[in-house]
């Protein structure tokens, strides 16, 4: 296994902020998508109020689309400071920060001018979580990424599969996005059985195009980082599709029971 990362991973630079930022991400992420599949949501979308319920503690709800502007903004200010901080020596160094900025410029857009929000809102602690976990992956993977300046090629070059890859992902996230908005109108705040595309095969076809956004992303790079947010986003998106799902099931007695959460014909 040790060899055949060697084969495609860059070796890790010599800084222990990448390094145990890391192990940070892939283990906070894996235990917030084991917390949706227990219950425990982060307080968004549908689920921005079920933990409430449970607090006595007072939260502060934001707006949907405040809130997600808060997710993405910082990200997407830390990609474009990034061409300006990092100075471009390689291909790949100029693709990562193009690929992050380019993803939550996108995301920005989408929060601005394509959804359609329900009532439901964001709990301001979950903004910030959210919000910050974005901010350090851009940071650390484009910090991680300058650090491998002359460092050799790994055996297995993936650049170019992963631009395709990203690609897909951007493109489908936001067929499927558009898809979703399509079922309000303006005067419509309830939740409906989304339809087209991969709806018929998953409840969260666009998480499934995220991920193959950031799986792209990390064949851009083949550093450290990226592996350990790929792996970590990978786990909280099975756990938040699998949540997703379940409230479906309970919400819509015609919802069918054939309908996996993230991945077709498996999960």
């Amino acid at each position: 296994m040790a060899s055949m990362l060697s084969s495609v991973i860059f070796p890790p630079p010599p800084s222990l902020i990448i390094s145990v930022m890391s192990v940070v991400s892939l283990v906070a992420l894996a235990g917030l998508g084991i917390s949706e599949i227990l219950g425990k949501h982060l307080q968004y979308s549908r689920f921005w109020n079920l933990n409430s319920e449970k607090s006595t503690r007072k939260q502060i709800k934001l707006s949907s689309r405040t809130g997600m502007l808060l997710f993405y903004v910082p990200a997407f200010l830390t990609g474009v400071a990034s061409f300006v901080l990092y100075p471009n020596h390689d291909l790949r160094l100029f693709l990562v920060k193009a690929t992050l900025t380019i993803h939550f410029f996108k995301r920005i857009i989408e929060v601005l001018f394509v959804h359609k929000y329900s009532t439901s809102g964001v709990v301001l602690d979950s903004a910030i979580l959210i919000s910050s976990s974005y901010f350090s992956a851009t940071s650390s993977m484009i910090h991680g990424q300058y650090l491998t300046q002359g460092f050799p090629e790994p055996q297995v070059d993936l650049t170019y599969p992963g631009v395709l890859l990203f690609l897909l992902g951007i493109f489908g996230n936001l067929y499927h996005h558009l898809l979703l908005a399509s079922l309000r109108t303006k005067s419509d705040k309830e939740y409906k059985i989304p339809k087209g595309g991969l709806f018929g095969l998953v409840i969260c076809p666009h998480y499934l195009f995220e991920v193959l956004g950031f799986i792209g992303i990390l064949f851009i790079s083949q550093t450290l980082y990226p592996l350990c947010f790929t792996v970590g986003t990978i786990v909280y998106l099975m756990g938040r599709s699998f949540a997703t799902r379940r409230w479906y099931l309970s919400k819509f007695e015609d919802f069918p029971k054939d309908v996996k959460a993230l991945i077709p014909y498996v999960f």
